[in-house]
């Protein structure tokens, strides 16, 4: 939500992110076409790829390419 009170946490919106993401998405496009075709080596080799794409995603998280961690936000409480 845009307007949130919650401030700007980016969603996401990293290079890590959509590497990831887009590693992911081809391996989910992978096995849905070898389900199709009824073979189970080429869907599980798509779901190797989709967790890939999530290893990926955490190794360049840490190598700097993701977003930084941010400190909770506390309430202040009305007294």
């Amino acid at each position: 939500m845009s307007g949130s009170s919650h401030g700007n946490n980016g969603h996401g919106h990293t290079v890590a992110a959509w590497t990831g993401v887009v590693i992911a998405f081809i391996g989910f496009c992978v096995a849905g076409a070898f389900i199709v075709m009824a073979k189970p080596v080429g869907f599980w080799a798509g779901m190797a790829v989709v967790a890939l794409g999530g290893v990926v995603g955490m190794i360049m998280r840490s190598m700097g390419y993701g977003q930084a961690p941010q400190a909770p936000v506390r309430m202040r409480t009305e007294s």
